[in-house]
């Protein structure tokens, strides 16, 4: 992993959140989400744990986890706060897009 792009989310641990090629593609086979047009003042719960676990896979791997998207649930309320989460999840966006990522266009 790239170093310059990860977000450390304090969950069970201290987690790396990502958006590569990869997570994206599980991303969008798991939403059926367009990531060009997404909105992420609008998802719904389940939608932020699928978010959430696409850009955490390559850390479970890495750390030689099995993550499984029925652990979400638990591993998101071991967060410091709803907010942390939200912002750790937008600063990953911008790291993989670029700032504006998530906010509607014009």
């Amino acid at each position: 992993m790239k170093k310059s792009d990860l977000v450390v989310i304090n969950l069970d641990r201290p987690r790396y959140l990502r958006f590569g090629h990869k997570a994206l593609k599980t991303l969008t086979a798991l939403t059926n989400m367009d990531i060009t047009n997404m909105d992420m003042t609008n998802f719904s719960l389940e939608d932020l744990e699928k978010v959430l676990y696409s850009g955490l896979l390559s850390d479970a791997r890495e750390n030689g986890e099995t993550l499984k998207l029925d652990e979400m649930e638990d591993l998101l309320d071991q967060a410091d706060s709803f907010k942390e989460i939200m912002e750790k999840l937008q600063e990953a966006f911008e790291k993989s897009f670029g700032p504006g990522t998530g906010e509607e266009k014009n």
